[in-house]
């Protein structure tokens, strides 16, 4: 098995573990982190939508709570190979604009394979906020 299907049968495992009473939409994440560390991710739903959290994000914020800061690869599954969303673009570009994205049906089949700066080009990031 390939590094790809490993990330993505890792991110099919997470997705199994969705709370998603409202939408019924399942969604896994497998981060890889820098130092080969796996960190797993599912969405999280709650009747107060907005405190909600999704599978991108769960993966990251364990990661980061962790001390980890560095990341090479994240794997997202949905049933419909479904791209992340805005926010979670966002936060994975703080920690890896270059990292890769494989993104995949809940049937293995991917539908994207490129690069997060592919998924949001000119991101918001840190020198934004540097003063001249």
């Amino acid at each position: 098995m390939s590094d790809t299907e490993s990330l993505i049968r890792a991110a099919q495992e997470a997705a199994a573990h969705a709370y998603i009473p409202y939408s019924n939409y399942p969604v896994g994440a497998a981060l890889q982190a820098a130092n080969g560390r796996l960190y797993l991710g599912c969405n999280i739903e709650n009747a107060s939508y907005p405190a909600g959290i999704c599978a991108e994000r769960v993966a990251l914020v364990k990661a980061v709570s962790e001390g980890v800061r560095e990341f090479d690869v994240i794997a997202v599954v949905t049933r419909d190979g479904g791209s992340p969303c805005g926010i979670c673009r966002q936060m994975l570009s703080e920690f890896g604009p270059q990292m890769r994205v494989i993104i995949a049906r809940d049937d293995g089949q991917i539908t994207f394979d490129g690069n997060l700066s592919d998924l949001l080009p000119l991101a918001f990031n840190g020198s934004s906020l540097l003063i001249d």
